[in-house]
């Protein structure tokens, strides 16, 4: 409950809880607090218990951590069996390579050393050609009414 107090944040608060309380009163202090962190553990033990008992049987593996978003969406990802199968029938570095591949191959292609390989062997729009430039219109009518 307490992991992240250090030493240093302990012995402050208890020179402030001497000094707020006093040496005389601060013992019964500490047992009031105690006494009403137990309670407040054991009603939230009785509450889980209780919806727990409610749900039935088919819900004995609820977890209430797992309300959490990130933790609902972590246990998601991993016990799911089609996001097992697809994780690892896809290897991204095969993928990378195989379209590094087709990209070397196509520009090993794309410079030709003789005319016969001059025609290209895929159809389709030629990517390294520059596009035409559109052909001038006339400038649309502004109507400063209209706006």
């Amino acid at each position: 409950m307490f992991n992240d107090i250090g030493a240093l944040e302990l012995v402050t608060i208890v020179v402030l809880g001497i000094l707020v309380f006093g040496p005389d009163k601060l013992p019964k202090v500490i047992q009031d607090v105690t006494g009403f962190i137990r309670k407040v553990r054991a009603f939230s033990d009785s509450a889980k218990h209780d919806i727990r008992s409610e749900l039935g049987p088919e819900f004995k593996d609820f977890e209430f951590e797992d309300l959490n978003p990130k933790t609902f969406i972590r246990k998601q990802l991993t016990e799911n069996e089609d996001l097992k199968e697809i994780r690892t029938s896809f290897d991204l570095r095969k993928e990378l390579s195989d379209v590094s591949d087709a990209v070397k191959s196509s520009e090993a292609g794309a410079a030709p050393t003789s005319p016969a390989a001059a025609t290209p062997a895929v159809t389709g729009p030629d990517l390294l050609k520059k596009p035409a430039a559109p052909a001038p219109q006339e400038p649309s009518r502004f109507d400063a009414d209209a706006t």
